[in-house]
């Protein structure tokens, strides 16, 4: 942002929405599920905690798949997310999960954030990342 010391305004300079971001692959979109585990409003997550907790190669050895490790983020995604607006936009949660690698079988937790905010109309969104992401 500029800012004009005449006026007083700040002049946008570059905005990067969240429909690029999704259209990018920055962001994945993950609202069609996330409306069948319960959620009102439109949720995506992050590249990298996508990459974390739900990307799954089937040629690992833990029988495992996308859609249920993504269920299983939205199911312990929940009740942080209903912790949001009350003076907090991002709450922390973990997650066990099996790493996305072919000698791994056993679980490890990860934290997980979800964060609170304004979407491209204005309208509150929900966004799942790293905790080192913003």
């Amino acid at each position: 942002m500029n800012h004009s010391p005449d006026t007083g305004t700040f002049q946008v300079i570059h905005a990067y929405t969240r429909a690029e971001a999704i259209g990018d692959g920055v962001l994945v979109d993950v609202t069609d599920t996330a409306r069948e585990a319960g959620y009102l409003l439109p949720v995506a997550m992050t590249s990298a905690a996508w990459a974390e907790a739900v990307a799954w190669d089937e040629t690992n050895r833990a029988l495992q798949d996308e859609a249920g490790r993504l269920w299983d983020v939205l199911w312990m995604a929940r009740p942080a997310a209903a912790r949001t607006g009350f003076g907090q936009t991002r709450i922390a949660f973990d997650v066990l999960r099996v790493p996305n690698h072919p000698a791994a079988t056993e679980p490890h937790r990860v934290t997980l954030h979800v964060h609170i905010g304004p979407g491209d109309d204005g309208h509150a969104v929900l966004t799942v990342l790293l905790a080192h992401e913003d």
